[in-house]
């Protein structure tokens, strides 16, 4: 493949994020974006200089000169989306979580398996350079042997009205960023040492207004190795974005902090435009984070899913780990309601 075509599906908050990837990505190109509006796909194609805008997914899974289609889609539409793709041996990347559930992940592993066609997880967290090179660092020893994970993921909410309404999503915060969590503290055990066990804590703190699913969770993971990994998530969390990473070792530890340690800090009475992600203020003191498709993984991840579909690889992360994912955050949603450790078994 000379220039790999990609069909970007969906024209929301994380296609932007995927279009700030792809910007930076030789060999590639966007021709066709799709929306539910017309106009919004308009919008987007012309931000992005997309030839193609759409409003009939359809048309664009039928179009045969698209190498890779992108599943930038809301939770709900997901499945569907990939089991159109399969059916039509179509080349696919969906966004995280892969389904609402265990049997919408399982349904759509099994149809990218059965079709035998190209397929990754955008699991961005697993890209993002310091967690690359704090995962470089376990390999080569530096910490010894991993025993415990802490991974946290909060902001103040959602930005999207779909987000806050559990049936469409699947769950509350834990599975709008739980799985970001559950994927960095595999990837920092190894994805050998299998999660065996969970423990999770839910409830809505603070927006009981918004949402029938919890604001705030709290989820504990137990591998065979006998190490653990605590994950916190919440959407009532004030400041932005609060993305951490802290790994423990036998023989040492490292931290990432992606946007607690921003390299610009400044003062201003006056609105500078876009801050970070979920800022809530402009003025006052802010903390800018430059370039975050780089800084969260965007740009990395859509780099190698276009790289292993030209090199005809497999990518180091598919809707196998999407689906291990929706299995370990299920049986944390059967924790909570039972109040008790809750068993894992994944089979892969």
């Amino acid at each position: 493949m000379e220039k790999i075509k990609i069909g970007m599906l969906g024209s929301g908050f994380v296609a932007n994020f995927y279009m700030e990837g792809l910007d930076n990505v030789p060999g590639q190109e966007v021709v066709l974006n799709t929306s539910k509006s017309i106009d919004d796909a308009k919008d987007f194609a012309s931000k992005w200089g997309i030839d193609e805008p759409m409003d009939d997914i359809d048309s664009a899974i039928s179009r045969n000169d698209i190498d890779l289609f992108i599943i930038a889609l809301p939770n709900v539409l997901h499945k569907e989306t990939a089991l159109k793709l399969a059916e039509a041996e179509r080349n696919m990347v969906c966004t995280k979580p892969l389904g609402r559930n265990k049997a919408e992940a399982e349904e759509m592993l099994e149809a990218v398996q059965e079709a035998d066609v190209f397929n990754g997880y955008a699991e961005t967290e697993v890209f993002a350079p310091a967690v690359v090179k704090a995962r470089e660092m376990i390999e080569e020893g530096a910490l010894g042997d991993v025993t415990w994970v802490r991974s946290r993921e909060a902001h103040p909410g959602p930005h999207k009205e779909h987000f806050w309404d559990a049936e469409l999503t699947g769950g509350g915060a834990l599975m709008d960023m739980g799985g970001h969590c559950v994927e960095a503290a595999r990837y920092f055990f190894g994805k050998d040492d299998k999660v065996t066990e969970v423990f999770a804590w839910g409830d809505t703190l603070v927006h009981t207004d918004r949402t029938e699913g919890e604001d705030n969770a709290l989820l504990i993971l137990r591998f065979e190795s006998g190490g653990l990994a605590s994950i916190e998530t919440s959407w009532s969390s004030s400041g932005g974005l609060d993305l951490r990473n802290e790994i423990y070792g036998t023989e040492g530890k490292t931290f990432t902090d992606v946007t607690g340690s921003t390299p610009i800090e400044a003062f201003t009475t006056q609105s500078g435009g876009y801050i970070l992600e979920k800022a809530e203020s402009e003025t006052g003191w802010v903390f800018p984070l430059p370039e975050e498709a780089f800084v969260y993984g965007y740009q990395a991840e859509m780099k190698h899913f276009v790289e292993s579909l030209r090199k005809d690889k497999t990518p180091r992360e598919t809707f196998e780990d999407g689906y291990v994912d929706n299995v370990i955050l299920e049986a944390a949603y059967n924790s909570m309601d039972k109040g008790k450790w809750v068993g894992v078994d994944y089979k892969i």
